[in-house]
């Protein structure tokens, strides 16, 4: 079995990487991430150079995992700011380090993709020892897997990784038929309590649309790029991604994108939120606005994704990280996971003792967190059962 590592996914045939990923999950898609690449929005100079790990037997590709040099951890949602503060005053480099992770995307999904399920053990057991190899050959103080599926973290943890848990809050379909059907579930309090934030749209004036990525067209999209550069200018910062990277992802992969606006009622837009999604899930990516409404946001953001779901059958809704708000409009808090490996002994051992503490807290939050949920307790035990 052979290990190589690769500066530019474009070594590879966008047939080839899309058939290895044998999935529709939009992130792993060769066209999603050569995107990143080509309109530099992923680069030595934004502090993510392509690293991506090849594995091949007999000269045939077996596996892959995107990757990726980092020199800072922006982008990445799994923080380790206090990892890096640990090293430097103890005299030791942090950065670089290498990570598996979608860029300045916060979305659980696989990771690795192999095209013999069967081998996933051997293969990650084979990776590992050249990641530990490259490691030591260029200096990284380490190795990260953000985000990855529970069955891939296993593997992971099999092999030698360390594993992180943190929390996210996604909304689950219970075969609901419509949205009124799902407010069914909740206690009444809370079905009021949305019911009047939904009110508040119509009554302000606004409509929504739900546009999926083969009818956004240019003048859409030109403003939600300058609601999703609002929002980064709010906090101080400039959005990570650019304009040619939205424009042509949109038409790259359009059966994975969907547009939420909403018009004021002369016809102008006033909010937007940019998901992808894929035969199982919705991914709520990006949001922004001109200026605030009453309950805009949970509409834009929340409650039509909620909506799109049930219409197209999908089974879970990921929001993105964090957000307490979320819990009460019935989003359910549940752990993900990340897998690291860190080279130096003693700060292994550190972090190791770290993360068994860390999970204990996370476990006590999420259950804590699930008394919040507005669900009867007949529905949030069905809904943990799943």
């Amino acid at each position: 079995m052979k290990i190589e590592f690769i500066n530019c996914i474009n070594e590879i045939k966008k047939e080839e990487w899309n058939s290895i990923v044998n999935s529709d999950y939009p992130f792993l898609k060769f066209e999603f991430l050569e995107s990143l690449e080509r309109h530099k929005c992923v680069s030595e100079e934004r502090g993510w150079s392509p690293f991506h790990a090849i594995v091949s037997e007999d000269n045939k590709r077996l596996a892959i995992m995107p990757m990726y040099i980092k020199t800072d951890s922006q982008g990445e949602f799994v923080f380790d700011w206090s990892w890096a503060d640990a090293f430097y005053r103890n005299g030791v480099n942090y950065y670089p380090k290498l990570v598996c992770s979608i860029p300045y995307t916060p979305a659980s999904g696989p990771r690795l993709s192999v095209t013999e399920k069967g081998r996933t053990q051997e293969i990650i057991e084979n990776l590992y020892s050249a990641l530990k190899e490259i490691s030591e050959e260029l200096d990284f103080s380490s190795v990260h897997i953000l985000l990855a599926e529970e069955e891939e973290i296993k593997s992971f943890s099999n092999s030698g990784f360390s594993i992180r848990s943190s929390y996210s809050f996604h909304w689950f379909n219970n075969e609901y038929k419509d949205f009124d059907h799902f407010l069914q579930d909740m206690t009444s309090r809370q079905r009021k309590n949305i019911k009047k934030e939904r009110d508040k749209i119509s009554q302000q004036g606004i409509s929504m649309k739900k546009i999926k990525g083969e009818d956004i067209t240019e003048e859409m999209l030109v403003v939600f790029y300058q609601f999703y550069q609002l929002t980064y200018m709010k906090r101080g910062m400039q959005g990570y991604l650019n304009y040619d990277f939205f424009k042509e992802i949109t038409k790259l992969i359009p059966e994975n994108i969907l547009l939420v606006m909403a018009q004021d009622e002369e016809g102008g837009y006033v909010a937007g939120a940019l998901n992808f999604y894929d035969s199982k899930k919705l991914y709520g990516r990006y949001w922004g606005c001109f200026e605030d409404f009453d309950s805009l946001h949970f509409e834009t953001c929340y409650y039509q994704g909620v909506e799109f779901c049930i219409d197209n059958k999908l089974t879970c809704f990921d929001p993105g990280v964090q957000g307490e708000h979320k819990i009460k409009r019935g989003f359910c808090p549940i752990e993900t996971y990340s897998a690291h490996w860190i080279k130096d002994e003693r700060f292994r051992e550190a972090i190791d003792d770290f993360l068994v503490r860390e999970q204990a807290h996370v476990k006590n939050y999420n259950n804590d967190r699930k008394a919040l949920l507005p669900f009867k307790k007949e529905i949030t035990a069905k809904l943990y059962g799943r």
